[in-house]
């Protein structure tokens, strides 16, 4: 199958169009369910998976993969009709339940004694967890947390489309959670023809805005987009990071050249895999361009520095365009933000804050000085009694 060229398949005059070319929707309205119905149990990070891809965010997935596009993304990292595609989603059950899933057809999914969706069941099938860890995690070390969960998954994996109900706003969390769909319609009114999409887990402190505001000279709109959900320890809490952005936008930033938007999945921690995945989920919202930073979705030193840069060569028809930035730090000698093209300034002069350092620094009492983290940030993070991740 011939590929288009990555410029082919990203006109800078509109934002691009969904992955696989339309926007899945499977939302509907709540139903009263019958007195018999089977459910599976589900978690909350799979729950987040579901309703992705009932929302929209994981098109054109419209449900949990079958086998020949399970084996396609391992192998390959595409679905079995060519398309980019680096982390499979999957829905996980002992060899009983998949038995009575194929039994039932229409099975319903509850998570936390609430049914929020329904798998209409295609498929089950079993699967090699040594080798889904080795592809999705490049190691198969059980320290990499990715490979320690892959390890702990039960042994049948069931396939199906999904529907997900409609529900009613939980926490203040939730009012941030936008569909594609309506992401894409106020990209469209504010005019921007080009978006750059920004993926953190973290706080923001001062080079992360001097990034940011460094795309904005460049590009129509930012879209920021803090993961929300399951981090490892030692990870800021979602509320901090939620509540520290809104107070760096409302300060700092063009509220009418930013939109500020959660995206609710767990961090896989899978590198350059999760990389290609984070650009797909931002294609999805309506970004033209995605920032990726250096160990983007990194853990411990598991991969190279800049193997999720990298990567993006391998996927050319990717649809969505991979922004490069150097890393900005402090500069004694200039007083200011710099990057390695615009300092000649040597590590000495350099002062970098680093998400260890800044763990380091937050549980001992102590916050970094203005010139590295915005006041009003260190504010919201000092009123939370424990910020981290426990």
């Amino acid at each position: 199958m011939q590929r288009e060229s990555r410029n082919d398949c990203i006109n800078t005059n509109r934002i691009p169009d969904p992955h696989g070319g339309s926007l899945v929707d499977l939302v509907i309205e709540t139903k009263k369910l019958p007195d018999d119905m089977f459910f599976v149990d589900i978690n909350d990070n799979l729950r987040n998976d579901v309703e992705n891809i009932g929302y929209g965010i994981f098109s054109p997935l419209n449900g949990f993969v079958g086998k020949e596009d399970f084996e396609s993304i391992l192998n390959v990292g595409r679905l079995k009709n060519g398309l980019p595609w680096t982390i499979p989603i999957v829905l996980d059950v002992d060899k009983s339940t998949a038995i009575k899933c194929k039994e039932y057809g229409e099975i319903s999914l509850r998570n936390n004694n609430e049914h929020f969706a329904f798998l209409f069941f295609d498929d089950h099938y079993q699967y090699d967890k040594v080798h889904l860890a080795r592809s999705q995690y490049l190691t198969t070390d059980e320290k990499h947390p990715g490979v320690s969960k892959t390890f702990k998954l039960k042994d049948t994996l069931v396939s199906g489309k999904i529907q997900v109900c409609k529900k009613r706003l939980q926490s203040k969390l939730e009012g941030y959670r936008l569909h594609p769909s309506i992401t894409r319609k106020e990209i469209q009114n504010r005019k921007w023809n080009t978006v750059v999409g920004f993926q953190t887990r973290n706080i923001p402190h001062i080079a992360h805005e001097m990034l940011q505001k460094a795309a904005l000279n460049i590009y129509d709109g930012l879209f920021i987009n803090p993961l929300i959900g399951k981090k490892k320890k030692g990870d800021f809490k979602d509320q901090v990071i939620l509540e520290s952005y809104m107070k760096l936008i409302e300060n700092y930033f063009p509220m009418d050249k930013v939109m500020f938007v959660t995206l609710h999945t767990e961090m896989r921690y899978a590198g350059p895999k999760e990389a290609i995945h984070h650009a797909i989920m931002r294609k999805n919202f309506g970004c033209s361009h995605f920032i990726v930073g250096r160990d983007h979705a990194g853990v411990g030193d598991y991969y190279h520095p800049f193997a999720a840069h990298k990567i993006f060569n391998e996927f050319p028809d990717l649809g969505i365009q991979p922004i490069f930035f150097p890393t900005f730090y402090y500069c004694k000698k200039c007083l200011g933000y710099a990057n390695e093209r615009t300092c000649p300034h040597g590590a000495d002069y350099r002062e970098e804050l680093s998400g260890t350092r800044m763990r380091k620094m937050v549980t001992e009492g102590e916050l970094p000085g203005k010139h590295l983290l915005r006041p009003e940030v260190a504010e919201v993070i000092t009123k939370f009694q424990d910020p981290f991740v426990i």
